[in-house]
């Protein structure tokens, strides 16, 4: 006579091994892109939003650690200014630890979250320039940051 096994809910195994999907953070922002067919891509713990070849926005809501939950909007120093005037209330991501970054967040507690959130997909609608950074696009590093950089050959002298 065999054992007889133990059960386990089904909730907690899944035959294939594959972890369920969260909940898409604020899928209100999706749905008002979806003309542009955005793409995501899991970063952070977080849901980055591409259109095209640019990272526009991350959406992020962790219950964990909400001081910047929100949608973050990628964009640099120069546009903050502009920016502002469409989000008042749109800060620099603290978890950055830097005082000013290039990253933005419209804050998920404040009283306008949801009709600035709207904003920003019009603007990415509308092409806005101040919207939007190609991963991996850097300024071209100046002739003194060259010279800091540590030389990575190794010697070709040996000992034998």
């Amino acid at each position: 006579m065999s054992k007889p096994r133990p059960t386990q809910p089904t909730a907690l195994k899944d035959p294939l091994g594959i972890k369920p999907r969260k909940a898409i953070p604020h899928e209100f922002v999706l749905e008002a892109l979806a003309g542009l067919a955005p793409r995501t891509n899991p970063m952070f713990g977080c849901l980055a939003v591409y259109v095209k070849e640019k990272i526009v926005l991350i959406l992020r809501d962790k219950i964990s650690s909400p001081v910047d939950n929100g949608v973050w909007l990628a964009t640099t120093e120069e546009h903050h200014q502009s920016l502002r005037h469409d989000f008042p209330r749109m800060r620099s991501i603290k978890l950055l630890d830097k005082k000013v970054t290039g990253w933005q967040v419209l804050p998920v507690d404040a009283p306008d979250f949801e009709e600035a959130a709207r904003l920003a997909c019009e603007l990415i609608l509308a092409g806005d320039p101040r919207i939007g950074k190609v991963p991996g696009e850097r300024r071209p590093r100046s002739a003194a940051q060259k010279r800091k950089l540590p030389n990575r050959r190794k010697s070709s002298k040996s000992g034998n």
